[in-house]
């Protein structure tokens, strides 16, 4: 076999693997030594190839920007269950619930806000699933509206700073995380726009499916309500803006006064802070928190090494040009190869997870991405977009199977009177999966929606730049005298080079 027909078969042989379910971080290093004992035996590259292996773990486990995502996962597992969501779906419920969809909007808008301080997908689609569906049934409104927008609502988190997925993607990518969070805003709040302009069109279509919640059913209403709903929001704008807003990834904030690292530390201290306003702190609560934290961020550790064994292997074969010289013969120039990658991304998720297809995948496609001129923000933000749909793909996205045990859970307790079908949790995810796939299409197309809070990178042109240099100074006639007058005495003082004459 020839060494320019082995990427494609290590390709392919990764496509395998993580067909068959295996741990995708043991099958890829296995692939990926496998693959490089065969090379070395064919002589494509020497056995001291492989030699740099234990640095490269060493470089992965010394990176301090991936230091920061054990503190974003803490921070968010703190937030799950502190109380917050309850307090905010039942002020925003009671504030937008009269109107036709109110349910919905207090869905999307508090996804939105737990999004940007959580960051954990499964936490934050049981938590609105446990208190907003037994609500949303009780007052007739339509199932798989009710099961669609609460999966949806919670995978906004993936896209929403401070997300996991755009630490891993500045990470791979070269990039500040600080653009990353910037580039993000834009694609996330048109998110929340689009998921409420379908709401608002389903209430004028079909206003039978989101009815609005009877006056008579709130709790609370004037200066009480309001209240309850800044005592949820305020507190959380708080910790956005600190952590955030310290490490530049606000838009209108150009510099950062922390590390991503040193941002997530003051955010898993406003986390306990706000646990704490509302009582939730406790022993119990650290401890599970953290349990979850190393469970995450171990399973984050070893598919690095796996991808980066395999990584290494691959591109010792020649696997780059292999991908460039593909993905860059693309008709469509720039557009063509973002509609081919996405494609290529959307299918990938149904069978893999967004820290698997970041590590895996991600390395090969941003050289070729680099090289066709794309901005490499727009490109990370345009794949953590369409990554959110890998929690909704039909059969296969996780929210929908969080979904489907919440839905058990609460029909075995009867708090709902009649099971959910899993039909009906599968059918209403392919609207929202729609609207997620009409957002990248935006993306692509209107690039300005990631790019227009990132600063501008001053360009300069080098046949335009003058050196204006001082005139030359004029002679001294002093200093002409002083030299004169040293040549002299050197002259007079000079030793004679003639012989002297014959005495007789």
């Amino acid at each position: 076999m020839l060494m320019e027909n082995f990427a494609p078969f290590m390709f392919g042989g990764l496509v395998l693997v993580m067909l068959i379910g295996f741990p995708v971080a043991f099958s890829l290093a296995a692939l990926g030594l496998a693959s490089g004992f065969f090379a070395i035996s064919q002589g494509w590259f020497p056995a001291s190839y492989l030699s740099n292996l234990p640095l490269n773990m060493f470089g992965i486990l010394s990176n301090d920007l991936l230091l920061a995502i054990p503190f974003f996962t803490f921070m968010g597992a703190l937030l799950e269950k502190c109380g917050l969501a309850e307090d905010m779906l039942d002020s925003m419920g009671q504030l937008f619930g009269p109107v036709k969809g109110g349910l919905g909007y207090s869905v999307i808008i508090v996804g939105f806000i737990l999004g940007a301080i959580t960051g954990t997908v499964a936490g934050q689609v049981i938590a609105m699933a446990l208190i907003s569906l037994p609500v949303m049934i009780r007052y007739g409104y339509n199932m798989r509206y009710a099961t669609g927008v609460l999966a949806a609502s919670g995978t906004i988190t993936q896209l929403v700073p401070p997300s996991l997925v755009l630490i891993v993607m500045a990470d791979q990518l070269g990039r500040s995380v600080g653009d990353m969070y910037k580039g993000a805003w834009g694609p996330s709040i048109l998110q929340v726009l689009i998921f409420a302009g379908y709401t608002f069109a389903l209430g004028v279509i079909k206003p039978s499916h989101i009815p609005g919640v009877p006056k008579s059913a709130r709790t609370l209403v004037g200066w009480a309500l309001w209240a309850k709903c800044l005592r949820g929001i305020i507190p959380s704008a708080v910790l956005i803006f600190a952590v955030l807003g310290s490490m530049g990834g606000l838009p209108g904030i150009d510099t950062a006064i922390a590390t991503p690292t040193e941002a997530g530390a003051m955010g898993v201290v406003g986390a306990m802070v706000l646990a704490a306003m509302h009582k939730r702190l406790s022993r119990g609560l650290i401890w599970e928190a953290m349990q979850g934290t190393m469970r995450l961020t171990a399973m984050v550790v070893f598919i690095l090494i796996g991808a980066r064994v395999f990584s290494m292997v691959f591109q010792g074969v020649d696997g780059a040009k292999w991908v460039e010289h593909m993905l860059s013969g693309l008709p469509g120039g720039q557009t063509g190869f973002l509609i081919a990658v996405n494609v290529f991304i959307f299918f990938l998720a149904f069978f893999l997870d967004f820290f698997e297809i970041a590590f895996i995948i991600l390395p090969m496609l941003g050289p070729v991405a680099d090289k066709l001129g794309i901005d490499l923000v727009w490109f990370g933000v345009l794949l953590c977009v369409n990554m959110q749909t890998s929690f909704m793909h039909p059969p296969f996205g996780f929210a929908l199977f969080y979904l489907r045990g919440i839905a058990d859970t609460l029909f075995k307790e009867g708090r709902i009177k009649a099971p959910i079908k899993s039909a009906d949790i599968y059918m209403g995810s392919i609207p929202w999966v729609v609207m997620q796939l009409i957002l990248v299409a935006v993306v692509i197309f209107v690039p300005q929606t990631v790019t227009m809070f990132i600063p501008k990178e001053a360009v300069i042109d080098v046949n335009k730049v003058q050196i204006d240099a001082p005139p030359p100074e004029a002679e001294d006639p002093s200093a002409e005298d002083a030299d004169a007058e040293q040549k002299k005495l050197e002259e007079m003082f000079k030793p004679s080079t003639d012989k002297p004459a014959d005495s007789k």
